[in-house]
């Protein structure tokens, strides 16, 4: 029966005025409940939009909320003290000598700046070997940043990443056998010592990007025989594939191999089961932080490696072709940089990351703060 039906025979059939009311107001109620009994179709959990109806009930919903404190911002430290240097693949990205880091991080510190990577560039001839000897110069760039930092920002967190393709003749990430292969226990014997050099000199927390086998096991042991490994954060690149998103970084860093590639030691695109195990090795091996790197195009894999290491912070890089890809597309007026920097690393979070070492982190200072 319709609303209006109901109330005409109301009407007929009573001609107390006092009686009609209660019953039309019966039939309102009636009419009321039937019309929401169709519209949710009997299932009152389908209605959503009342629980994101505000802009803060939306912010509510998310499990992780980007926060100042989860950001490491990438910082490439050039042997050249008084070199600023743009990078032209790298927007607003510079290689900076050590004359020129303090001012440079000084405002970003006064923002909120948490956490800094450091990567060294050695440009001064002859600076490279086959052993990436200069890795660990004490008078070197990674080395003279972190206690040039730890001296004027006692409370900026700082990571080393420790590599060796920065600092190798052949530009790859460990040493070479003859046959041009690498070799491994030789490679995670220079790789533990190289970070063992920047713990002594102050870091934090020391990240081996190499992808041999067994660095992690190596760097701990020798953090625990050193009596540090209680005040040194050891937080692996465990799941870091090869593909062609690190080109931005390799101009920047001067790492590109000078033969071959690295598909033999960082893991296959389509490897997740490889991803899992070496999460699941390196966990076993010492980790304190896991890394998947890069970030938005393996949100499977970090949604993998926090259900794996479920009791330890997963890390997520957002490497230099995805922040590279993000600015080109907003450059020609496929969306908002902002916005989809924000929808990025919120994808980023909701896979699972709480750390995410991010190049836009200048403007998530500012973005954050408004």
């Amino acid at each position: 029966m319709s609303f209006s039906s109901l109330v005409s025979d109301i009407t007929y059939r009573t001609s107390d005025r006092d009686d009609l009311r209660s019953q039309v107001s019966r039939a309102r109620s009636y009419a009321s409940t039937a019309a929401t009994s169709v519209s949710i179709s009997g299932d009152i959990s389908s209605q959503l939009h009342g629980g994101y109806s505000h802009p803060l009930a939306r912010a509510w919903q998310a499990e992780r909320q980007l926060t100042k404190s989860m950001l490491i911002y990438p910082l490439f430290i050039s042997d050249q003290p008084d070199e600023e240097t743009l990078i032209p693949s790298l927007p607003n990205q510079h290689r900076r000598g050590l004359n020129r880091l303090v001012p440079f991080l000084t405002p970003l510190v006064a923002k909120g700046l948490k956490s800094v990577i450091l990567f060294g560039v050695p440009i001064a001839p002859g600076a490279k070997d086959a052993l990436g000897t200069a890795a660990d110069d004490p008078q070197g760039p990674v080395i003279q940043s972190i206690r040039l930092l730890r001296r004027s920002f006692p409370n900026l967190f700082i990571v080393a990443d420790v590599c060796l393709c920065e600092y190798t003749s052949h530009g790859h990430c460990g040493i070479l056998r003859d046959d041009g292969s690498l070799n491994n226990a030789l490679s995670i014997d220079r790789i533990s010592d190289v970070a063992m050099a920047y713990a002594d000199a102050g870091a934090h927390c020391v990240a081996p990007s190499d992808m041999n086998d067994g660095r992690i096991r190596a760097i701990k042991l020798k953090l625990i025989e050193a009596g540090i490994a209680h005040q040194v954060v050891l937080m692996s690149y465990s799941a870091k594939f090869s593909g062609c998103l690190y080109g931005p970084f390799r101009d920047a860093a001067g790492s590109c191999p000078s033969f071959g590639d690295r598909r033999c030691y960082q893991l296959p695109p389509g490897g997740r089961g490889l991803a899992r195990r070496a999460i699941t090795r390196d966990i076993n091996e010492g980790a304190d932080i896991i890394m998947v790197k890069p970030a938005s195009q393996y949100l499977d894999i970090i949604s993998d490696a926090k259900e794996i290491g479920k009791d330890l912070p997963v890390a997520a890089y957002q490497v230099s072709g995805e922040f590279a890809m993000i600015h080109a597309a907003a450059k020609a007026g496929v969306f908002d940089l902002k916005t989809m920097a924000f929808e990025a690393t919120e994808g980023i979070l909701r896979a699972g990351a709480t750390i995410v070492v991010s190049y836009f982190t200048p403007e998530f200072l500012d973005w954050l703060s408004n």
